[in-house]
């Protein structure tokens, strides 16, 4: 951070009585110093299009070989063009810095951004503990007249109800003083700076009037296109839930058609298809179910905090929670009708990754799919060219270029990976193949049968 600028540092945004010109200008010259809590996949993306905004960013982690990686000008986070070099360059700028130490980030900054995991708990509740370690450590350094902005999703009504009072509480500095804002990251792995810098509106929505119209200002001038400011936070905080929920309950629809068409015998991803020429329609694609950091839990953001019925929510979770299992079951079945026992096949599971091109498996339906096969006797292989450690998979590690010379029983694609193209199919023979994304095109011999979720 640069130490110059830090004593040079204008009046706060929050309450500010100077022209909005001065207060934009202001931020622009790095005067509103910035500090930013979590610099994981999506965190530090972030804090970097924070930097190159204003020239002036702290980024905060607890993770001391992270914070010594990045104040080296290295990047821990791979596959995000642009990123690595990105980072670089800020360094040697002296835009950005990393610490571990939050009071000296919060006593700092005058904008502090939070962009820390919300996971669930066993009992499948929000976990919001990072996100409130990050509030404690800002309250022990927050000032008036400084703005908090939530980045990561939140059940709604937590800034309001849980992040405002935790801050004052701990702060000493009143509710009013100092603002906050729910403002929702919305990009994916793989293209976090193209997100950020405008590929989608930005949602604003703070605690307060002034908090909204503080965080519109900031986001004026990190992104392209439009800001959508919301009536409140809780508004906005629904906003980033009812995306992923989305996604799930229509995901369930998709995989619940496949499974009526896998009954009834027609191709329901054909059907789908020609469904979907219909503007009205939009129905998703079948799969062997849903992972990720995202989709799984957003709706127990909504079913914990109400008391609301939420039969659609429920069975969505239920039924891409079951997909795994139907994949395991149409394998076996289509494995007996070869006469072939599932219990001492020969078995490979490829893409472990609950996203192609993503090295996550938060979440995965690999991974219950490897386990019941192991489980039912099957002798498993996993090859998963992304990642560097399969070792949480039950499985014996397969390396691509070594498939061809397996024997196997049964193949599942999981994840369709770029790097599966390079696959000769044609070299398995007398084997079961379950593609569980429609991607691999495969006709069926009398020696192979192909099944397709979705497909016939």
């Amino acid at each position: 951070m640069n130490d110059e600028l830090l004593r040079d540092a204008a009046e706060p945004l929050y309450g500010a009585t100077r022209p909005v010109s001065e207060q934009r200008r202001d931020f622009l010259e790095g005067r509103l110093p910035v500090a930013v809590y979590g610099l994981g996949k999506m965190g530090l993306p972030l804090a970097t299009v924070y930097a190159e905004t204003t020239g002036n960013v702290i980024g905060v982690d607890i993770d001391d070989s992270v914070v010594d990686q990045l104040n080296r000008g290295m990047c821990h986070i791979d596959g995000e063009p642009e990123l690595p070099a990105l980072v670089s360059e800020l360094v040697d700028t002296g835009s950005f810095t990393a610490t571990t130490e939050v009071k000296r980030a919060a006593s700092a900054a005058s904008i502090h951004v939070i962009i820390v995991p919300t996971l669930l708990s066993p009992q499948a509740e929000p976990d919001l503990s990072a996100l409130e370690a990050a509030a404690r450590g800002i309250a022990s350094g927050i000032d008036p007249g400084d703005q908090i902005i939530v980045e990561c999703t939140v059940p709604p009504g937590t800034s309001t109800d849980r992040i405002v009072p935790l801050v004052a509480a701990e702060s000493g500095v009143h509710e009013g003083e100092f603002g906050v804002a729910f403002c929702p990251e919305r990009t994916s792995s793989g293209r976090a700076l193209q997100d950020i810098r405008g590929a989608y509106p930005k949602i604003v929505g703070g605690v307060d009037a002034e908090s909204t119209r503080v965080a519109e200002l900031i986001y004026g001038e990190l992104t392209t296109n439009d800001i959508i400011t919301m009536s409140d936070a809780t508004t906005a905080e629904a906003v980033k839930v009812f995306e992923g929920v989305y996604r799930d309950v229509n995901i369930a629809l998709a995989n619940e058609l496949a499974q009526i068409g896998d009954d009834l015998g027609f191709d329901a991803n054909a059907a789908i298809e020609a469904a979907n020429t219909q503007p009205y329609c939009d129905i998703h694609t079948p799969g062997p179910g849903v992972g990720g950091h995202c989709i799984p839990y957003y709706p127990y953001f909504l079913t914990s905090q109400t008391s609301a019925d939420t039969p659609l929510l429920r069975t969505a979770r239920e039924v891409n929670d079951g997909m795994p299992s139907f994949v395991v079951s149409k394998l076996t079945v289509l494995l007996q009708e070869r006469g072939i026992d599932v219990d001492g096949s020969r078995l490979l599971v490829l893409g472990l990754t609950y996203r192609p091109g993503v090295a996550e498996t938060r979440a995965t339906p690999a991974k219950p799919i490897v386990d019941s096969l192991v489980e039912l006797g099957g002798e498993v292989f996993v090859c998963d060219p992304i990642l560097n450690d399969v070792s949480a998979f039950g499985g014996t590690p397969v390396d691509l270029n070594d498939i061809s010379t397996l024997t196997l029983d049964g193949v599942v694609v999981v994840t369709p990976h770029d790097e599966f193209d390079a696959i000769d199919w044609d070299a398995f023979d007398d084997v079961v193949i379950i593609d569980g994304r429609n991607t691999l095109d495969l006709p069926d011999r009398p020696d192979r049968h192909v099944y397709t979720i979705g497909g016939r």
